[in-house]
């Protein structure tokens, strides 16, 4: 049995530790529960878009929650030849006070996203030019593509005259 090593609060991998408890086989895991650590010198904060993922005989599909956001406000890349990358930048468009009108918000609750950021190292098996993506309702839909398996050959007993 290993150790979890823990030298501050910030060093904690969740998910590693999830994976780990769960004994989540290392490719799916990978996908499932990627490192959520990202070092950005800038200050800024970025925050995690939560996701579920649906793994199909021909591909997987990622769904994201990203309320309040368009799709122009979203950008999914792929970097390094395998990492998806799902970005936004984080602006909420709100109406502006209507001064004239006698308009004006009375609370302002609802906190505007934050920059959002997710990296997920995919499978060897993804096709990388076919992945497609939809923003609809608050939710973002990631697809992509599996490369079918090479056919397995097959042994044919020739008889011999």
């Amino acid at each position: 049995m290993s150790r979890v090593a823990i030298s501050s609060p910030g060093d904690l991998d969740f998910g590693g530790l999830v994976s780990h408890l769960l004994d989540v086989p290392d490719a799916l895991g990978k996908v499932i529960f990627p490192s959520s650590r990202s070092h950005h010198g800038n200050g800024e904060s970025e925050g995690n878009i939560e996701v579920d993922i649906l793994e199909t005989p021909k591909e997987l599909i990622m769904y994201m929650d990203v309320p309040g956001l368009s799709k122009s406000d979203i950008q999914v890349t792929v970097e390094e030849e395998k990492l998806l990358v799902v970005r936004s930048n984080g602006k909420r468009k709100r109406e502006e006070n209507d001064e004239e009108g006698g308009c004006k918000y009375l609370r302002l609750e609802r906190r505007p996203p934050r920059k959002l950021m997710r990296k997920f190292r995919l499978p060897d098996n993804c096709n990388m030019s076919a992945i497609t993506a939809k923003c609809e309702n608050g939710v973002l839909t990631v697809t992509v593509e599996k490369i079918p398996p090479p056919p397995k050959s097959r042994t044919v007993e020739v008889a011999i005259a």
